[in-house]
């Protein structure tokens, strides 16, 4: 029996047969896996959805029915036998609902799948979307910002644990590697990304790998991290001072903090995209480091770690109720070291909240 709570996806599911109409087709076929949980509920792989105008339809296979039944009940299911391609399971549905015009996810189709879907719906017209349900994605309900905010108290929970216990004599693959048995501890699912550990000029790499580096061969580690939980993630950054740093460390640190709370400061229901990035970006380019801080501010979280929308500068659009960005200006030297702060912001009616809380300030980034 559908519930309350699933009532809500067939929301998500009307609201996206508007936008597959206004792109002059009759149904879409949903590919993306993110896409086919924002839609249905459902947390298996392998399956498609099939949305049509009075119709729909999850694509699947005899391995996830009793999962299916449990967290999508009423939503009906085709079940492909086993040898059978998906594909030909498509094909069957797609003509007996006798729609004319379908729309796909080009931007998770190969070529080769587009050329066999077309290959196979012969009188049926094949048209490529971009994006229809990410946008809907980039608003938050209650439910998923609840568990958003579950997925941050996991991450931080974990993180107080492991800075408290970290060694000098522990290296970069042990500090992550201990990050996901603590996310776990607390109720986490998992880590919602391969966390990024880096000691000394290794914080130079915006996504470098853990190493065998120990923490106490320099006086800092950059640690950027996430869990998952309830399907959702969060998505975190801080810099921990573990020994002696130099002068020019601190100062670079508080030039990024400095330019991180002044893009949240600027957060609200409809600031421009590219104008957040910017109050970040004018604070380290008036420092002297413009040149250093090489990526966009921020981007949309949710199912997963990064989403629409995304602060750079060609990001002409306003922020809406309902986002939930992360803000992560950072300066990188090579061969010097590097700092990056990030936090997870909710775009509300009044402006914004900050849902992450490990401090921040310098003073409580340096660790004994």
């Amino acid at each position: 029996m559908p519930t309350a709570e699933h009532d809500r996806f067939a929301a998500r599911r009307n609201k996206l047969r508007r936008l597959v109409k206004k792109e002059g087709a009759a149904a879409i076929l949903i590919t993306n896996v993110s896409n086919v949980t924002n839609l249905t509920g459902f947390s298996g792989q392998d399956s498609y959805l099939l949305v049509a105008a009075d119709a729909e339809m999850l694509l699947t296979d005899p391995r996830y029915t009793q999962q299916i039944e449990e967290e999508c009940p009423g939503l009906e299911i085709a079940s492909r036998l086993p040898g059978k391609s998906i594909l030909a399971t498509v094909d069957k549905l797609v003509k007996s609902t006798g729609v004319a015009q379908l729309a796909f996810e080009a931007d998770s189709v190969t070529l080769t799948e587009r050329d066999q879907l077309a290959a196979k719906l012969i009188g049926t017209t094949i048209i490529p979307t971009s994006g229809l349900v990410e946008q809907l994605r980039e608003i938050k309900d209650a439910q998923e910002i609840v568990a958003i905010r579950q997925a941050i108290h996991c991450a931080e929970k974990a993180f107080a644990v492991v800075v408290a216990a970290m060694t000098k004599q522990q290296t970069e693959r042990q500090v992550a590697a201990d990050l996901e048995y603590q996310v776990r501890r607390f109720g986490g699912s998992g880590l919602s990304f391969a966390p990024i550990v880096g000691v000394g000029e290794r914080a130079a790499l915006p996504h470098g790998v853990p190493s065998e580096k120990k923490i106490g061969e320099d006086g800092f580690v950059l640690i950027d991290w996430g869990a998952k939980a309830g399907g959702y993630v969060s998505d975190l950054t801080r810099v921990l001072a573990t020994g002696k740093i130099s002068p020019k460390i601190k100062r670079i640190y508080e030039i990024v903090l400095t330019a991180q709370l002044r893009a949240i400061q600027s957060i609200k229901p409809g600031a421009m995209l590219c104008d957040v990035d910017k109050a970040a970006r004018d604070v380290i380019a008036e420092a002297g480091f413009a040149k250093r801080f090489g990526h966009g501010l921020g981007h949309g979280i949710g199912l997963n770690v990064h989403e629409a929308p995304r602060f750079n500068s060609s990001q002409t659009r306003p922020l809406q109720v309902g986002m939930v960005v992360t803000v992560e200006p950072g300066i990188y030297i090579p061969g010097f070291g590097g700092v990056r702060i990030e936090d997870d912001v909710l775009v509300t009616k009044t402006g914004h909240e900050v849902l992450t809380s490990v401090p921040k300030d310098f003073d409580a980034s340096v660790i004994d």
